[in-house]
C-alpha cells in the first residue's frame, strides 16, 4: 500500500519550533518531488515548500524564507520540514504530498498524499 504519513505536529508558543516529518511507505523517494502543503481554518490549501528529486528546494512565500527548512533522506524514506519562529498565522494542517521528479507550485499535480498533521502556534 503506497502511503505518506506526517507528524511532529502540535500546539507552540510564537517563536518557538517544530519539526514535521514526512514518511512513506510502499514506495521510494529517490525519484520524486515532496511537497509540504497547509490550510488554515476557512482559507485554501497553499503550498509551503518542496524538495525535488535532485535536492532543489523552493519556498512558497517570502516569510517562510530564513524560518523553515525542508531536507530529505531517501535512505529513511522521510522528509522533513523543519520550521523555526514560528508565528500564528503558520497555524494549519500541513501535509506531505509527492510527484515524480520536480516541484510544482500546484497541488493538482501532486499524486500521493498524507492526512495531515494539525500545527498550532497560540500563546
Amino acid at each position: 500500500q503506497l502511503q505518506l504519513v506526517e507528524s511532529g505536529g502540535g500546539l507552540v508558543q510564537p517563536g518557538g519550533s517544530l519539526r514535521l516529518s514526512c514518511a512513506a511507505s510502499g514506495f521510494t523517494l529517490d525519484r520524486r518531488a515532496v511537497g509540504w502543503f497547509r490550510q488554515a481554518p476557512g482559507k485554501e490549501r497553499e503550498g509551503v515548500s518542496c524538495i525535488s528529486s535532485g535536492d532543489v528546494t523552493t519556498y512558497y512565500g517570502e516569510s517562510l524564507k530564513g524560518r523553515f527548512t525542508i531536507s530529505r533522506d531517501n535512505a529513511k524514506k522521510v522528509v522533513y520540514l523543519q520550521m523555526n519562529d514560528l508565528k500564528p498565522e503558520d497555524t494549519g494542517v500541513y501535509y506531505c504530498a509527492t510527484r515524480t521528479w520536480s516541484c510544482q507550485g500546484s497541488a493538482s499535480t501532486y499524486v500521493y498524499w498524507g492526512q495531515g498533521t494539525q500545527v498550532t502556534v497560540s500563546s
